[in-house]
């Protein structure tokens, strides 16, 4: 059996609150935009700057987390795999998706559109941002 992989690791800013909904099946599933961008000298040597925009989905904790904690603008660090899908329009068109099924995640701080909800402080008197540790599912599907 030959082994393949399929991983991507993205470092932006959320471009939206993020949108999270129940299926009829009663599974959770969060939605939001991530912004990466890159800079770079065109041939005139003028200096132009790229957005691309990726479709992030969380399924299981990361939901809960993603609810509670990420706003629009915050920074956020993202590994999991890319996954296509299509659909059909109301006008019978077919839509085309690429996702990335986020199974880990480092919220890196507020992008500065975004508000970082606090907790209280152990130290008392003022607060702590949230904890900056990987949050991870279990990734059950991997060949090896």
């Amino acid at each position: 059996m030959s082994r393949s992989l399929n991983k991507v690791t993205l470092i932006g800013n959320t471009g939206s609150d993020p949108d999270v909904r129940t299926t009829p099946s009663g599974t959770r599933v969060g939605k939001l935009s991530l912004a990466t961008s890159r800079s770079f000298q065109d041939r005139s040597g003028q200096q132009q700057e790229r957005t691309q925009w990726h479709r992030l989905t969380f399924f299981g904790r990361l939901v809960d987390v993603v609810e509670q904690w990420v706003k629009k603008g915050d920074r956020l660090y993202v590994e999991g795999r890319i996954e296509y899908s299509q659909t059909q329009d109301d006008q019978g068109g077919t839509r085309y998706w690429t996702d990335i099924i986020v199974n880990e995640m480092i919220m890196l701080g507020s992008g500065g559109g975004g508000r970082m909800d606090a907790q209280p402080s152990a130290r008392g008197g003022g607060y702590d941002p949230p904890p900056r540790q990987p949050i991870t599912e279990p990734e059950d599907d991997l060949p090896f």
